[in-house]
């Protein structure tokens, strides 16, 4: 069924499913209880019998300061800082908006502040981190790649059994930079004052302004306003990274040095496939051929090389493939079993299915689909955010993915990992649950980050911000095995945002072998440590080793 465009920027939306791990939205409805709801944020339930409820402890301004040593994969130590607590945004007369909660890191022994003479100002680069979803934390990034400590995933990036392990991070980017992890409004510890305010900071515009304000308040509280300033964000995470930095050039006089994309997304029609958007099926079609390459479901066999397949991917998808869409009803027969036929060599899927489908794969049937077995015994799904990962499904008959099974393990992980880490680490006590993935951020204001009405679109915010400020240089990582926000879309995206030649020449592309959050595979850490530091380098006009 077609959808206005009006309707398709918020399914769009919905379909990406765009978090660090993200939230779990039903394919064309509204959220699901099943992944979001986390307890309630009212304190502890009350217990039979119990007169009244537990109270919540008050929120305070006072931050939790405690100092401890990492020693990076270079064999370096430093010692390092982590400042734990709220900043308070306030309205110009000094009425309290919202209390946004952090976690900085930074090297030396003063909060907020690298060591450093009195006399000098500090110019250590400071990246603020987030998530997306709308409705992620930011322990995502915090616990699972950037961060001194990070939750002990295995190597293959599937996810851990309990009791869950916090470890020294060996591949944190803090020896390139300080660190700011920020919860948005009703994400993590973050609220409101009160409900009828956490409304103004729920959607596109929205959403920045309020992320723009707490960099100013960081900036000013500890003195880094001469700092080399970076974001760093992942799936909408990227979203609102891209907007925030024209917001901060343009409005609060900031100069962003960097932006760092993880599983990225800046037009959403490029990821929301449907009767009246031919253009997903081509973009998704060179992840479909690295999730069926790594299950060994192409005919060809397994090439020992993904490379080349991709490539082959990619070229058909330019120009067979896309040619063959548009001409919808009106392609020849000869034409549409060829293209088939080719789809199948690629895909894994039956050529009847694929011809059956009018050419249109959407990647929730491909996740039910690829793995299914004949006779249905032995039927798997394959994750969203990780194609490698696998489970089994609940409805074997039914032609959608009903779950994803590279997110049902690590939300518990995550949400475990942090509320221990905070207390016994970070020494930071708090009553109100901590959101990890939360539909407390909706209803969200889709319709202030679209054009004309249509779908959500970003790019152009990005690519003022690179022009206007011909310094900034902009790192996209991207995971081939992310189903999510797949990789080509990324290129695609990137390709088509007008920019002069020499701005250009500011855009790194680096791709890992891992899915939406491609740092739990380790080898994909590593490089992404790699990559960012040298990023942070290169956007850095300082040195950014500690001292």
């Amino acid at each position: 069924m077609a959808v206005s465009l009006s309707k398709a920027a918020r399914a769009g939306a919905m379909v990406c499913i765009l978090a660090a791990a993200g939230i779990a939205w039903g394919q064309e409805t509204a959220p699901t209880d099943a992944t979001q709801k986390g307890p309630s944020t009212t304190g502890p339930a009350k217990a039979e019998g119990d007169a009244k409820e537990t109270p919540v402890k008050p929120m305070s301004d006072k931050p939790s300061v405690t100092t401890a040593k990492l020693t990076s994969v270079d064999g370096k130590t430093i010692e390092y800082t982590a400042t734990t607590g709220y900043m308070p945004l306030k309205d110009e007369k000094g009425k309290l908006r919202a209390n946004m909660f952090y976690v900085a890191y930074t090297v030396g022994g003063k909060p907020g502040v690298t060591t450093q003479p009195v006399d000098a100002p500090s110019t250590r680069p400071v990246t603020f981190v987030f998530n997306g979803g709308p409705g992620a934390a930011s322990v995502w990034l915090h616990l699972g790649a950037v961060g001194p400590r990070r939750l002990d995933v295995p190597e293959d990036g599937t996810a851990p059994q309990a009791p869950f392990k916090v470890v020294d991070n060996e591949y944190s980017w803090l020896p390139a930079t300080d660190l700011v992890f920020v919860d948005p409004v009703n994400t993590g510890y973050s609220r409101a004052d009160n409900p009828d305010q956490a409304k103004e900071f729920f959607g596109v515009k929205e959403d920045i302004a309020g992320m723009g304000e707490f960099v100013r308040l960081y900036l000013t509280k500890y003195e880094r306003w001469n700092c080399p300033v970076l974001l760093a964000g992942e799936s909408y995470g990227t979203t609102r990274a891209s907007g925030l930095a024209n917001y901060l050039q343009e409005r609060v006089g900031v100069s962003v040095s960097g932006v760092i994309l993880i599983s990225t997304v800046l037009n959403f029609s490029a990821l929301s496939p449907g009767e009246n958007n031919d253009l997903p099926y081509a973009l998704y079609l060179p992840s479909y051929a690295a999730v069926a390459w790594y299950h060994h479901k192409l005919d060809s066999g397994r090439p020992i090389e993904l490379a080349p397949l991709l490539k082959q991917a990619e070229d058909f998808a330019t120009n067979q493939y896309s040619a063959a869409l548009m001409k919808g009803t009106a392609i020849s027969n000869e034409e549409r079993d060829a293209t088939a036929k080719r789809l199948s060599e690629l895909t894994g899927l039956s050529v009847p299915y694929i011809i059956e489908s009018h050419l249109r794969i959407p990647p929730f049937r491909f996740e039910k689909e690829l793995l299914r077995s004949s006779d249905g015994v032995g039927s798997l799904v394959i994750g969203r955010f990780d194609g490698r990962i696998t489970g089994a499904p609940t409805d074997p008959i039914n032609d959608s993915q009903e779950y994803d099974p590279s997110l049902s393990g690590f939300f518990p992980a995550y949400t475990s990992a942090f509320n221990d880490y905070v207390r016994r680490t970070l020494k930071y006590d708090n009553d109100v649950t901590y959101e990890v993935l939360s539909n407390r951020v909706q209803p969200w204001n889709w319709e202030s980050g679209t054009v004309d009405g249509g779908y959500v679109y970003i790019g152009d915010k990005l690519r003022d911000a690179l022009t206007h400020n011909p310094h900034m240089k902009l790192l996209v990582c991207s995971g081939h095995f992310d189903l999510a926000t797949p990789f080509f879309a990324t290129d695609y995206q990137l390709n088509h945002m007008t920019l002069a030649p020499e701005i250009r020449k500011n855009i790194t592309q680096t791709y890992y072998d891992g899915g939406h959050m491609l740092y739990h595979v380790r080898p994909a850490l590593a490089k992404l440590h790699d990559d960012v530091t040298a990023f942070i380098s290169s956007a850095s006009s300082v040195s950014t080793a500690p001292k």
